[in-house]
């Protein structure tokens, strides 16, 4: 069979699928591993799909958001690791930005009894940084009722006035080529100038994000420090382009 049968079959799989592995194309193929990485990779650089560990998933730009509800019951295991993780990084008088997001919420039990202050547009956190005394400031801005998020162009003005010593952002998608992104362009601008503001940047991000784009540019990789659950997941690619921390 040709490469160019079988780069057929592979991006058809992966259009009924989103995602497959090699050992899946091994079998449908009748071919070698070999001949499926060297097929991955010359479909990865036609920009078709993205390599992630033992597979691929196909590359396309993601629309849909879930909202913070459904977020909320969703890979709770995997945030709690991941708020775990980074709340080894907080230090005493740490002044960070805590974004809004369901991961970066998990975060904020490890803040108890810690002299720090936080800086947050979520409004879904406000009520638990009180109810663990931690000293806090809600940025202003418009309501994105969906994710609870203060974004425009007040969210922005106020972030524009503050420095941190770290910041911990959420993200939708990760990717080798096009970076950090996320659905909504509004939210984009405000991670960013957090990122741009601070003198260290995490994103907080299990491994279902990565391989995902999505409409609106975070950061690039080298921006920040990658905080996940499974660094055995993560595909070489991305390791080589990104600082990683995790399980």
């Amino acid at each position: 069979m040709l490469f160019e049968e079988r780069a057929k079959l592979i991006i058809k799989q992966l259009e009924e699928k989103s995602t497959v592995s090699n050992k899946e194309l091994v079998k449908l193929l009748d071919v070698s591993e070999a001949t499926i990485r060297r097929d991955l990779d010359v479909l990865e650089e036609e920009g078709i799909l993205n390599r992630v560990h033992g597979g691929a998933v196909l590359k396309k730009i993601e629309v849909k958001e879930d909202t913070a509800e459904e977020k909320f019951v969703s890979r709770i295991k995997e945030k709690k690791q991941i708020a775990k993780i980074a709340s080894i990084l907080i230090e005493e008088k740490d002044f960070i930005f805590l974004d809004a997001g369901t991961t970066t919420f998990e975060l904020i039990p490890y803040l108890q009894d810690k002299n720090i202050t936080v800086v947050t547009n979520g409004l879904m956190h406000l009520e638990e940084l009180m109810k663990y005394n931690i000293n806090s400031y809600l940025i202003g801005g418009h309501i994105k009722k969906s994710t609870k998020a203060l974004v425009g162009s007040i969210a922005l003005n106020n972030l524009k006035t503050v420095n941190f010593s770290k910041a911990f952002i959420g993200a939708n998608g990760i990717d080798v080529e096009y970076g950090v992104t996320t659905p909504d362009i509004e939210e984009a601008s405000i991670k960013s100038k957090a990122i741009e503001n601070s003198l260290k940047a995490y994103i907080l991000a299990d491994e279902t994000k990565f391989g995902k784009v999505y409409f609106s540019k975070i950061a690039e990789l080298r921006q920040g420090t990658i905080i996940t659950n499974d660094i055995g997941k993560i595909s070489d690619e991305i390791k080589k382009k990104a600082k990683i921390l995790g399980a």
